[in-house]
């Protein structure tokens, strides 16, 4: 099992959690500073900012390895959509080895959508 922390389509109530059927959410969780979401149409990207200072909110999901190849296909991993990469969040999650897929392109001209992406 891996733990993954989410936060835009795949959140419950999003339209793309259905891809998460049948796994186990362990909570709502904070990302530390260093975070933001941008618009990338009708979806969030998460990026690596430095000197942001509130992180991003999400949930976090433990998945079968089964589930997270389907996470990385949706995702586009293989076409260099995303990235999955270590994140370190806040309490009760500190210290844990999780998940969660960065934005692997530019974010330039997008809208700054700051900590949270709505469902």
């Amino acid at each position: 099992m891996s733990l993954v922390f989410v936060y835009g389509t795949l959140k419950r109530g999003g339209r793309n959690h259905a891809c998460l059927a049948g796994q186990a959410f362990l909570g709502e969780a904070h990302t530390g500073p260093g975070f933001r979401l941008y618009a990338l149409d009708d979806y969030p990207g998460m990026v690596a900012v430095p000197d942001d200072r509130g992180g991003v909110s999400g949930e976090v999901w433990s998945v079968t390895p089964e589930c997270l190849t389907r996470l990385d296909e949706l995702e586009g991993l293989a076409e260099g959509l995303y990235r999955r990469e270590p994140v370190s969040l806040q309490p009760p999650f500190a210290g844990q080895a999780v998940e969660t897929y960065l934005y692997a392109r530019s974010v330039s001209g997008r809208p700054d959508l700051g900590s949270h992406w709505p469902v």
